[in-house]
Order: structure tokens, then sequence, then C-alpha cells
């Protein structure tokens, strides 16, 4: 019994409630006529007059409870896709300062720096006549020898740093006798020593700057001809020297 007297109420709230509204402006209600009462003599009738109650009708207006009609919350929607990025703002201040790491393990030594140097400067005390068409000077006394690189055996400089060197020779002449001698790096001439035979003896001095690589190979050779080709000097005094140093090291 209660269900039927809910289920009752509701459809009385449902229906359109006719609610009589007067016109807008509070004018008169035009009177009704028909269609055709104009053409059966009768003069229409003029806005304004009034021509009794009886054919006035109502304005009717709908109204529906709309709260009556809302339903259950419905499911949420998807997620929508995000947005353009706005600007960077601006910086924040500065945090304040962390704690102090701990030490860390030391590295690897580091390799030993490379010698850039080369010098040597050698003499010979005893006298010299060369034997064969070619020979090689060598030498008994060692003033400077940096490194060992100049071979006292073979009377020949092993070049060990690439680079610029200036190298220079001295010799004394011996009475009479042709002097000759060059200059050598590997199996090449590079400057001349020499001296005609004279009645006096003289000092002679040859002196060249050589860029040198790895492995070069700079030392003086006597050149016979048909002349004897000699040298001077003594078991005393040094007469003949041979010196050489490097100038500046080659770019790496």
């Amino acid at each position: 019994m209660f269900d039927q007297l809910l289920l009752l109420i509701s459809i009385l709230l449902l229906l359109p409630v006719v609610i009589p509204v007067p016109p807008p402006g509070g004018a008169s209600p035009t009177l009704c006529r028909r269609c055709c009462d104009h053409l059966e003599g009768s003069p229409a009738p003029q806005t304004g007059e009034h021509t009794g109650g009886q054919n006035q009708m109502p304005e009717v207006r709908t109204y529906i409870n709309m709260t009556i009609l809302k339903g259950d919350k419905g499911d949420r929607g998807d997620r929508g896709t995000p947005g353009k990025s706005g600007g960077e703002g601006p910086p924040g201040s500065r945090g304040p300062m962390g704690p102090k790491g701990t030490k860390g393990q030391a590295g690897p030594s580091g390799d030993n720096c490379k010698n850039q140097n080369a010098a040597f400067s050698v003499g010979r005390r005893k006298s010299l006549h060369s034997v064969d068409y070619y020979q090689a000077l060598v030498f008994d006394t060692e003033f400077v020898n940096l490194g060992g690189h100049f071979d006292m055996f073979t009377g020949k400089f092993h070049c060990h740093v690439p680079g610029v060197y200036y190298f220079n020779v001295n010799i004394h002449t011996w009475n009479f006798k042709e002097t000759y001698l060059h200059i050598m790096r590997n199996d090449r001439e590079q400057a001349i020593v020499y001296a005609q035979p004279s009645e006096r003896s003289i000092m002679q001095s040859q002196s060249v700057m050589l860029p040198l690589e790895l492995g070069d190979e700079v030392w003086v050779r006597m050149y016979k001809r048909e002349r004897e080709n000699a040298v001077y000097s003594d078991d005393v005094d040094v007469y003949i020297t041979f010196n050489g140093y490097l100038i500046t090291p080659a770019l790496e």
C-alpha cells in the first residue's frame, strides 16, 4: 500500500503545472477572435478594446521541477592530455652546504719526464794517417757525454732525442800533408773540412746545424785521395775535438 502511494505521488510531481502568467509589461490581454470575423461584416476589434472576459484565454507555461530528475553521480572520465609546459621559473635560493665527503684513493703515478737533453764533447790526443779510402775518425778523450749517446769505440753520435742539433769539429793539419774530412749524417756528407798541403800546420774548424730523427748517426770521416791524408796531435795536448748538442727538441 505504501509503495502504491509513493508511486502516485511521483507521477503527480512529474505532471506539468499550469500557472497563469499575465502578459509582460502589465498590458491588457488581447481579445480572442476568429480569423474570419472581419469577413462577416463585423469590424475587427481595436487594440486595447475589451469585449468581455468570456473569450480571454490564459497563457500557459510549463514548469518542471528538475530537482526530482537528478540521477546518480556518474563515473569519472578519462584523464586528459597534459598541456604545454610553462615558462622557466626564477632560480630558487641556494641550499645549505652538504657534509664533507671522504678522501678518495690516490691515483696511479705518472710517467717519468722524458730526457730532453743531449750533448757531447770528445777529443783525440794521437795523430792519424788514413789507410783506407774512407775511414771513421775515432776519439780517445771524453769531456762530456750526456746519456752515453756518443759511442767512443765507433766515433759516432746516436740520436735519442729528435730535434735540431749543432755540431763542430776542430783539427790540426800536418805539414806537407793534405787534410780532408767530412761531417757525416748516416751515410751522407753534410759539411767538409779541408786544408791543402803546406809547409806550415794550421788549425781548421767546421760547424753545422742538422735536424735529426730518432736513430740518426753523426760522425767524422777521413777521405783519402791520391795524396796522403793526415791530422796532427800529440800525447800531451788535445788538437782534435768533436762537439755536438741539442738546440731544440722536435715537436711531438
